[in-house]
């Protein structure tokens, strides 16, 4: 097949495009550039220059060509714009779970239109078909899966989408970059948002939203105990970076208009339950689960996930209650809520006001 490979200079991506060129595919890299450079350069440097370099070290060695596609202003429209004003209405969005539908599979498929068979990723994922429906499988490595990323892709994304190393875990892949000799066998993992770099989340929020400074306030007794620089900079379920002695203090609301943080060092006891949530715009990968399904949701990236219900609201299942069977400290509104049954992940929704009074989020 004639197959495009999204590389990255990252082990993962390499050993993908390694994996695909060995079994005789017709294939062309594409690195994939959308750092903000004009924008955020004063803030910090993105290793960008060193990944590009990483990536065409690889290429050069399999005699792979290599192509550099500015997304830059795409991302700008359809992940930082949304980005910003989710986190000016007192959210806690995930630009990478945008970048992924929004970008690599989404303004990338417009890029390049029919002439690739498939696109090629290094994420830890599976694509299986199942009677002409394309589905979104989780991997053997539960720390390393990368399906949480990716439940926001819709079945002609799906279809084209193909992950050469979503059967390997991560020490797979390791050991498989050392014997391949692959430049990047040593390489750290990537951390944090794909379009920052090494620029701290705060940073790149302060640059759009600026510094507002408010009250923090003890929930149960609406006593002022500290200060902050604008509600935009605390999620609920935070708990460092608040200044404040005598804790552990989390974040457990906040008041947007007022512009308020509220903390409390009762986090965890036993009536506060932060079992439930509600959840909308909710995307259905390959249609959604009926009543009786045994589901489980992932409230963020990694290895922990929680049995659940989900209640629909009359609006053909975009909307709904979630109920959990276990408490989760970190609920916190903008952030999605992923869902699995089995080993398929079946889509997710963005998780709303999830708060002790309604007039706060």
């Amino acid at each position: 097949m004639k197959i495009a490979v999204l590389v990255s200079g990252g082990v993962d991506s390499s050993l993908a495009l390694q994996l695909l060129r060995d079994a005789g595919h017709d294939i062309t890299a594409f690195y994939l550039k959308i750092w903000l450079e004009d924008e955020l350069s004063y803030l910090g440097s993105c290793p960008w220059q060193d990944d590009l370099a990483y990536a065409k070290a690889h290429c050069d060695r399999l005699g792979v060509p290599l192509k550099v596609v500015s997304l830059q202003q795409e991302y700008r429209d359809r992940v930082v714009a949304y980005t910003v004003a989710s986190v000016r209405a007192g959210r806690t969005p995930n630009p990478d779970v945008l970048c992924n539908q929004r970008i690599k599979f989404g303004a990338f498929y417009d890029k390049i239109g029919d002439e690739f068979d498939q696109v090629a990723t290094g994420h830890y994922a599976k694509v299986e078909e199942q009677d002409g429906l394309y589905l979104l499988k989780t991997t053997s490595d539960p720390v390393k899966d990368q399906t949480y990323f990716l439940a926001n892709l819709n079945q002609n994304q799906l279809s084209r989408a193909i992950f050469p190393i979503g059967h390997l875990t991560k020490e797979q892949v390791r050991e498989l970059a050392q014997q391949y000799d692959l430049p990047s066998k040593n390489r750290k993992d990537s951390q944090g948002i794909c379009f920052l770099g090494k620029i701290k989340f705060k940073d790149f929020i302060q640059h759009h939203v600026g510094v507002k400074h408010g009250d923090i306030v003890e929930f149960e007794t609406g006593d002022k105990i500290g200060e902050h620089e604008g509600f935009w900079y605390h999620t609920i379920g935070q708990r460092k970076g608040l200044g404040l002695s005598g804790g552990p203090w989390y974040v457990v609301a906040k008041d947007l208009e007022k512009n308020i943080v509220y903390a409390s060092n009762k986090y965890h006891e036993p009536e506060k339950k932060r079992d439930q949530f509600e959840v909308g715009d909710c995307h259905w990968i390959a249609g959604p689960p009926d009543a009786n399904d045994l589901l489980h949701v992932k409230l963020r990236h990694g290895s922990q996930t929680y049995g659940c219900s989900i209640v629909f609201q009359g609006d053909g299942n975009r909307s709904g209650t979630v109920t959990l069977d276990g408490r989760d400290q970190g609920i916190a509104p903008g952030q999605f809520a992923v869902f699995y049954r089995g080993g398929t992940c079946l889509g997710c929704g963005v998780i709303g006001p999830s708060s002790p009074s309604p007039a706060l989020v």
